[in-house]
């Protein structure tokens, strides 16, 4: 028995949130006709089943404990979401990015580095996981008894 479309993507919505680009390239599997999933798309959206905001909060809540804003962003751009949606969801989690970087340094390391190139693997490390220049500049600056 074939699944409609629209069961289909209330079906993955009910497992988790995606993002509307997200949803789009999984229904095209299904349906070739754009007019058929884009009227879907918005039907769902109608009906607040499916939400780009929900979706950012849902990648920040599982995200934002280990990554940087410059990640977060990075991934929600991936998922399709625009920078103007995203923008206020960052914006917050911009606020407790030195907080995060701290954690996650503490978990990785746990103490500051020994000398310069010890210094420049942690920073390597941090800026890996999105956390900005800034951020981890004053962070590594820090005196071993701040942590």
């Amino acid at each position: 028995m074939s699944l409609s479309l629209e069961a289909r993507a209330l079906g993955w919505l009910a497992r988790r949130e995606y993002s509307r680009a997200d949803l789009r390239r999984r229904l095209e599997q299904y349906e070739s006709s754009e007019e058929e999933i884009e009227g879907l798309l918005d039907r769902l959206q109608a009906r607040r089943l499916l939400s780009d905001q929900r979706f950012t909060e849902s990648l920040i809540h599982r995200r934002g404990e280990r990554f940087g804003v410059a990640r977060i962003r990075q991934e929600l751009a991936q998922h399709g979401v625009s920078a103007d949606d995203a923008a206020a969801s960052l914006e917050a989690l911009r606020e407790t990015e030195l907080d995060r970087a701290r954690a996650v340094w503490f978990k990785r390391f746990g103490e500051p580095p020994g000398d310069a190139g010890e210094r420049l693997r942690q920073m390597r490390f941090l800026a890996a996981r999105g956390f900005s220049h800034e951020v981890i500049r004053r962070l590594l600056r820090f005196e071993p008894d701040e942590a």
